[in-house]
């Protein structure tokens, strides 16, 4: 296997989290800033967030193995797919991505921005009863997840279960023992993943399922007038998205590879126990 600089590797995931997040994020903008009356929007916004997926993996996965994910990173760490010492400079690359990925979306639906706040008469960064005011979270919520019930417990859950059956899924589909389609259409598949996922337990929760994907736009919210507010918001709600995936991640992977890849019968394709492929490192 071809040994690949570090840098060359970070340089992967950083761009496709940032196309992930350019091309989710911007959905989410065009739907709740512009047409938030259109009739199936949620089945937009799944649908957007997963072909973002799919073209963010397909732009990184040759490079990096295109986690664009920390949840999927220090999943694959757990099993020995990335070396401890290269789980940050992963982590970083990501949030990097998706903090000018926001930045970018930020940019490019300005004027919509400017529009959606003088329709709703709303102020950047106000909040009500301990909650960013207005719609789509004062337009925040373009940025980030925030939950439609306020039950720590019960969001907790969902970011648990999303992520969990998020690790489930890309191990199936790129397990070699599993009958792997084949590394071209890896990225589709794990973009229906998501497309699945959102559609069935992301309401609740906006389906962060990605500590990257929720605190880079975030942080770029703050920057751009919400300020703290975005971290204040519906019970400081900010650290479910954050932490939570790691853990339902790091249980997804385990669940699968204790339940399922550990008793599958063996081929004879020496790479049959690899897992999401990736390169080897050359620090």
């Amino acid at each position: 296997m071809q040994t690949l600089p570090l840098k060359s590797i970070l340089f992967g995931e950083f761009l496709g989290t940032l196309v992930l997040i350019l091309l989710g994020d911007g959905v989410v903008a065009a739907v709740q800033l512009q047409f938030q009356d259109a009739p199936a929007n949620w089945i937009v916004i799944t649908t957007g967030w997963a072909l973002a997926v799919t073209l963010g993996v397909y732009v990184s996965g040759r490079l990096s193995g295109g986690h664009l994910n920390p949840a999927v990173t220090l999943a694959l760490a757990s099993r020995g797919e990335v070396a401890w010492a290269h789980v940050l400079p992963y982590c970083l690359a990501q949030f990097a991505g998706a903090f000018c990925g926001a930045l970018l979306v930020y940019a490019d639906y300005a004027s919509a921005f400017s529009a959606f706040e003088a329709a709703n008469q709303l102020v950047r960064g106000t909040m009500s009863e301990g909650k960013l005011l207005g719609p789509a979270a004062g337009g925040a919520g373009v940025f980030a997840t925030y939950p439609a019930f306020d039950r720590i417990w019960g969001n907790v859950l969902s970011e648990f279960l999303g992520t969990c059956m998020l690790l489930v899924g890309v191990r199936a589909v790129t397990d070699r023992k599993n009958a792997s389609p084949g590394m071209n259409l890896e990225p589709v598949l794990v973009g229906l993943v998501v497309w699945a996922i959102g559609l069935s337990l992301g309401g609740l929760t906006g389906y962060a399922i990605n500590p990257a994907r929720d605190f880079g736009p975030r942080l770029a919210s703050m920057v751009l007038g919400w300020g703290p507010s975005v971290f204040q918001s519906h019970q400081s709600y900010f650290w479910i998205p954050l932490l939570v995936p790691v853990l339902g991640g790091v249980v997804g992977i385990w669940v699968y590879d204790v339940m399922i890849h550990g008793n599958l019968p063996s081929v004879e394709d020496p790479k049959a126990d690899s897992s999401p492929s990736r390169p080897d490192v050359l620090d």
